[in-house]
């Protein structure tokens, strides 16, 4: 009868384990390309582009708003700044005036201090002139008291205005860097936008700057009236648009917007040969000596809310949750806007993207 022997044992380390760890990590590699985990991503197609590169330009421009909300805190704390500078220097002047003036009354005051006043006037060979004299100094030492007092509250001035400076450069630290933090966000959108789109044909990023689909899109995208100021069409428009206008104000903005068609989109730019598309309407509405805020969170108060079945020429139409897009209709459910980088200023439809309000500038 054959003797039971138990079966020896193989140990766990050395080149067994090592053999079984390579099995085990070819069994994992095997079956990832099965499922296809591990394979390069897919090339994107030209309407996953479009989709990504609209979606960039979107947050882009959100970021862009909030880069000129920043910058105009900024210049507004630059300006407040200067003007304390400005003040506490003029304080300064005054003050060494008058301790100027002061150093003169006391050294006046040492040269004449030798003798007691009642030995002086026992001593003075005409006492009636001495009295007098005694009058004046009184009344100069009231002048000189009231000198002193001047200088102590010059002092409190100088020193108040220099701690509104200091809060003041604080706060206009604080901006710049919320500046450069939105900087950083628009050029890193932007970059990643130009990169996608160099993955498509020239004919297939023109397609995308005029508005219109590129092959695979799920939906065409709306025609413009043109995209520059080379057409025809475009050109002939401003003068029943302006015409229809509900006021002067709204038809000068409107006549401005329309010479500017074909200027180039430029994040944080208000004009006159390159925008954005808050920058657009405020230059329009200040061409017509109407004065808006910077940013389109801001601009959409500047006036008295209207629906969009009341819209006329003329109003701010605004578009995304975020209020990061805006607008200047002209009638006939059509805008002249600042798109993006990608396309120039322009009509478009107002229905091209999420409508979120209108304003009408009073």
């Amino acid at each position: 009868m054959a003797a039971h022997r138990k079966p020896r044992q193989l140990p766990v380390g050395g080149n067994t384990a090592r053999t079984a760890a390579t099995l085990a990590l070819a069994g994992a590699a095997t079956a990832t390309a099965l499922d296809g985990t591990g394979q390069a991503a897919p090339e994107l197609t030209p309407a996953q582009v479009k989709a990504k590169v609209d979606k960039l330009y979107q947050e882009a421009e959100v970021a862009t708003e909030k880069y000129n909300g920043a910058k105009e805190k900024a210049d507004a704390a630059d300006r407040r700044l200067k003007h304390l500078r400005d003040e506490a220097a003029r304080k300064e002047d005054q003050l060494n005036s008058a301790r100027e003036a002061l150093g003169s009354v006391a050294a006046a005051q040492y040269r004449q201090g030798g003798l007691d006043p009642a030995l002086r006037l026992a001593l003075s060979s005409d006492p009636d002139q001495f009295l007098d004299r005694v009058a004046l100094a009184e009344r100069a030492g009231d002048r000189h008291s009231a000198a002193l007092r001047r200088v102590r509250q010059q002092l409190r001035e100088i020193e108040q205005l220099r701690g509104a400076a200091r809060v003041e450069l604080a706060s206009l630290k604080s901006r710049q860097a919320e500046l450069r933090e939105h900087r950083e966000t628009v050029t890193g959108k932007l970059d990643t936008a130009r990169r996608l789109l160099s993955r498509l044909t020239a004919q297939q990023r023109a397609q995308i700057a005029e508005g219109g689909s590129v092959p695979g899109t799920a939906r065409a995208a709306h025609a413009t009236t043109g995209s520059g100021s080379g057409s025809g069409e475009t050109l002939q428009a401003p003068a029943p648009a302006a015409a229809s206008a509900p006021d002067s104000r709204a038809s000068a903005a409107i006549s401005y917007a329309y010479s500017k068609l074909g200027s180039p989109y430029v994040w944080g730019a208000t004009g006159p040969d390159a925008f954005d598309c808050s920058g657009l309407v405020q230059a329009a509405y200040r061409s017509a000596g109407v004065e808006l805020p910077r940013t389109t969170y801001a601009q959409i108060g500047a006036g008295r809310r209207v629906s969009r079945s009341e819209l006329l020429p003329g109003d701010l139409v605004f578009f995304y949750s975020a209020i990061s897009h805006v607008g200047l209709y002209i009638g006939n459910g059509q805008m002249i806007h600042a798109p993006n980088p990608s396309a120039p200023v322009r009509v478009a439809p107002i229905d091209e993207m999420p409508f979120a309000g209108a304003t009408r500038v009073v």
